[in-house]
């Protein structure tokens, strides 16, 4: 399945949903340069026919043909196209691929519920290299679970708990939610999952439960990559759910009528999940089996790489007046961090680099563009709070007033000592901007003395004329935010 592209395109026939992924070249963190989702309902009536819907095989059928169509304008074909559990278990399944391929061309590969796993599971490692904990993938037909070690896929077991297969059960509730527990009782037993790790969350399904508990409560950023749950709030709003009108529900919180139906089902079995597995946390990932495909056509050098450097690299790259310079300004800005831990340290450096990318927007809008083109962008491997302080500081970078009433619920999510953090950085930036000399030549260096309460500006002789009166006023500004005496010392 490995080759090299400039774009990849990744077709995904899942029992709910048939969708179209093209991804902008196999980067180390994906740009989704296309993507479309047509909602067939293949898995519907599947345990009581032993068939694929025929409705959702008329419509799946429609949708990708259009997407050969929309792959043949954007010259990617041949589409790479994967169907898991409504056709490897119909009786018309293969029937169906075969149709497909003869009808549009596109060959489908037809996984089994441990490849859908692995998949899933490198969808995650797109987004958190390194990562440890269970993967736990829902779709319409089955739930997969994955467990990950030091970035690598393990064990991997599936099961029927996806909520199309559920909501078929005869019994109501009662007779559920007893065959929820004793499926998830084996599925633990098989895995053999050590309690204290963190669980992953991937699937429409899940998004969708995850976005009911944003809504449930208020929460300001509803980027849903990322978003941490409790246990408790899972129970939450599990009733929550429970207790609304789905239909209205569904209108607040933006999910389509036919996926909200199913996360009654969804959330009976998240809460069986997490109650067995006990995870000390819960964390959704918008990365899944389509990240995963694009994760195996890369080199093992470039999965090892960090997502968000990387697509920092590229934006600045791509959009920045000064390719290259964010490499200096980093060196420039990182004596101002001398404890800062490695998380941290990475998030300096992709302020860095995208310190200048927007500078295309109109002067009155820059900076809050760069603060909600840093909240809201595709970026793998930030946490919530690590979003918003990317953004205060790239907005520090452009502006010293932080005005829009909209961002202070967002600021709320940072403590006062990381907003001054982002804001010195900010500021850090901001005099760095004005020190451009080539993306080669650094312009001189910070050393911050605590114990002396003071600030040095060292300039080198090419960079002296670059010193005037703003920089002279964001130098001031920079030190008063640490609380030190500036000085400047010219080199000769």
């Amino acid at each position: 399945m490995a080759r090299q592209l400039s774009r990849v395109g990744v077709v995904d026939v899942g029992s709910n949903s048939v969708r179209l992924v093209v991804f902008d070249g196999a980067a180390r963190s994906p740009a989704y340069f296309y993507n479309e989702k047509i909602m067939c309902a293949l898995g519907a009536g599947l345990s009581e026919t032993g068939k694929l819907n025929p409705e959702g095989r008329v419509r799946a059928l429609s949708a990708i043909r259009r997407f050969a169509a929309l792959a043949e304008g954007m010259d990617i074909l041949p589409l790479t196209a994967v169907a898991t559990a409504a056709v490897r278990e119909a009786e018309d399944g293969r029937e169906f691929c075969d149709e497909v391929e003869r009808e549009t061309g596109v060959k489908i590969w037809i996984i089994d519920g441990k490849e859908e796993a692995r998949l899933s599971a490198q969808g995650v490692l797109l987004g958190w290299p390194g990562s440890y904990g269970l993967v736990c993938d829902i779709g319409g037909s089955s739930m997969e679970l994955a467990d990950l070690k030091d970035g690598n896929v393990g064990r991997r077991v599936t099961s029927a708990l996806g909520p199309l297969k559920l909501r078929e059960i005869p019994g109501g509730r009662k007779a559920r939610k007893a065959y929820i527990r004793e499926v998830v009782a084996g599925l633990h037993e098989e895995m053999d999952f050590v309690t204290g790790q963190r669980l992953f969350l991937v699937g429409g399904s899940w998004r969708a439960i995850a976005r009911v508990d944003m809504e449930r409560r208020s929460y300001p950023l509803t980027v849903l990559h990322e978003y941490r749950m409790t246990a408790r709030r899972i129970s939450r709003t599990g009733e929550y759910i429970r207790q609304s009108d789905l239909q209205e529900l569904r209108g607040r919180c933006g999910i389509s009528d036919s996926r909200m139906s199913l996360v009654p089902y969804a959330v009976d079995v998240l809460k069986e999940v997490v109650r067995v597995f006990k995870p000390k946390d819960v964390a959704v990932s918008s990365y899944g089996i389509r990240e995963g495909m694009l994760y195996e056509q890369m080199p093992d050098e470039l999965r090892e790489r960090d997502p968000l450097i990387e697509a920092a690299r590229y934006a600045e790259a791509k959009d920045a007046r000064l390719p290259g310079f964010g490499r200096l300004l980093y060196d420039f800005v990182l004596p101002l961090f001398p404890r800062a831990g490695w998380q941290r340290i990475r998030i300096v450096r992709a302020a860095c680099l995208l310190h200048d990318v927007s500078w295309r927007a109109h002067p009155d809008y820059r900076a809050e563009v760069t603060f909600d083109n840093a909240t809201r962008a595709n970026l793998g491997g930030l946490k919530h709070s690590e979003r918003i302080f990317l953004g205060l500081a790239l907005l520090t970078r452009y502006s010293n007033k932080a005005t829009a009433k909209w961002m202070e619920p967002l600021y709320g999510m940072l403590s006062l000592d990381q907003r001054r953090e982002a804001e010195i950085l900010g500021k850090a930036m901001r005099l760095g901007a004005m020190l451009w000399l080539n993306a080669e030549e650094p312009p001189g260096s910070l050393k911050w003395s605590k114990k002396k309460g003071e600030l040095r500006l060292t300039l080198s002789a090419h960079a002296r004329p670059l010193y005037g009166e703003v920089a002279e006023a964001r130098f001031a500004a920079l030190a008063a935010a640490i609380g030190a005496e500036p000085i400047v010392i010219f080199k000769s």
